[in-house]
């Protein structure tokens, strides 16, 4: 019974996933991705390419042919030491990303548009054109000086995400870094920097985003911030008990504020699978040995041929999560956080990836799995780009108000 059950869940979602093309009609106003990584070579190597790229998750290509309408593409920069040099190099670091993204745009103007308001994104999705938005992970790269943070907002950066994986200047991470020196535990959340950047970004009009950040680091900018907060890529913890995920109380205590959750499409954040840990863990070791490498990295390592067969291994053992378990998240949120505060996420190229929606090009099989979730057309408009809208509006708002009582 076991096995028959198995095999029927696979042959329905294999059903499913081959009829994407009749939800074509269906298809929301706008499909918002609120989290879409993006390489250092991104735009100069011909791997990377924005056009069309045999190795990224999403490109125009994939975004138009899967119905994908807007992503934020990320500024990351991976955490390194509080110091001079590594502020400096954090900047460079980010900076490279902003020309890169500027790039694609320069270069494709007839498909692609840079969006820095909401009204920017709807205009584009009329006209026809996609839309790039920007967000920062991790304000490591803003180099410990206020005046970073309005010269993002100047390149076009809306979100800025206080942290990554380890603690930094501005607030302690979910997941400490023992190569970083963090304390395994730590009742620490946002420091001095970290409340005048969330300040300044609510004077600008930048969402503040808490992906990533510990609980404790959740609950301070929450009591701080005078405006709505998002999440930009977090699932459940109910669901999934990992630190990145985020509670059920911190699920009510966003949407109370008027914020949003971006449910993730992350493996390790819909499913704990030890197993597939420790082979994803031992294939890095192994591929950056074979590249002459002390140490994984997986901007130079993760596009090798060796790697990409050995994933493929790794995926027939240890099976990845499936759109409907995604949904299951995406419906557990709702359920906690109301369907007006919670949207989505697929963190692609910087990991993302589930059975039923491994790149762009099948977006549409996520809104097919909200449907058999039971969720109907208003509620997937809101969850598909509605509510993230919505809440960036409140956000610039707020912003509009605060000047003009200057």
């Amino acid at each position: 019974m076991k096995m028959f059950g198995t095999l029927g869940r696979s042959l329905a979602l294999a059903m499913a996933l081959g009829s994407s093309a009749a939800w074509a009609q269906q298809d929301p106003p706008i499909t918002l991705d609120t989290h879409v990584d993006i390489p250092f070579a991104f735009m100069h190597d011909v791997r990377f390419d924005a056009a069309s790229s045999p190795v990224l998750k999403v490109d125009l290509d994939k975004m138009e042919r899967g119905g994908l309408d807007a992503a934020f593409f990320i500024v990351y920069v991976p955490q390194g030491p509080l110091t001079p040099a590594g502020y400096a190099d954090a900047v460079a670091q980010a900076q490279r990303k902003y020309d890169a993204i500027a790039l694609m745009l320069k270069t494709y103007p007839d498909r692609i548009r840079l969006a820095t308001t909401p009204d920017q994104v709807r205009a584009n999705r009329a006209a026809g054109k996609l839309s790039a938005m920007i967000g920062v992970e991790n304000g490591y790269s803003l180099g410990h000086d206020i005046k970073n943070l309005d010269a993002a907002y100047a390149r076009g950066a809306r979100y800025v995400g206080l942290a990554h994986m380890g603690h930094n200047d501005l607030c302690t991470s979910s997941t400490p870094e023992a190569d970083l020196g963090d304390p395994p535990l730590s009742d620490a959340g946002i420091s001095d920097f970290g409340r005048s950047m969330v300040r300044r970004a609510n004077q600008l009009g930048i969402m503040v985003d808490v992906s990533h950040s510990s609980d404790a680091c959740v609950r301070d900018v929450l009591a701080l911030s005078s405006a709505p907060i998002i999440a930009s890529h977090s699932s459940s913890r109910a669901l999934t008990n990992h630190p990145r995920n985020l509670p059920d109380d911190l699920l009510r205590a966003i949407a109370a504020k008027g914020g949003v959750i971006q449910a993730v499409a992350y493996k390790g954040f819909l499913k704990l699978d030890p197993g597939r840990e420790l082979a994803e863990k031992a294939l890095q070791a192994q591929v950056a040995r074979q590249a002459g490498d002390k140490v994984y990295d997986s901007e130079k390592h993760d596009y090798l041929p060796a790697y990409i067969e050995g994933m493929r291994r790794i995926d027939a053992a240890f099976p990845l999560p499936t759109v409907d378990d995604f949904a299951a998240h995406i419906r557990h949120m709702v359920d906690v956080a109301g369907i007006d505060h919670v949207g989505i996420a697929s963190d692609f190229d910087g990991g993302g990836g589930i059975t039923g929606w491994m790149d762009a090009s099948q977006t549409r099989n996520v809104t097919a799995a909200l449907r058999r979730q039971g969720f109907n057309d208003d509620d997937i408009a809101k969850l598909w780009g509605g509510n993230l809208l919505r809440v960036w509006g409140d956000v610039e708002k707020h912003a509009d108000a605060k000047h003009s009582t200057r």
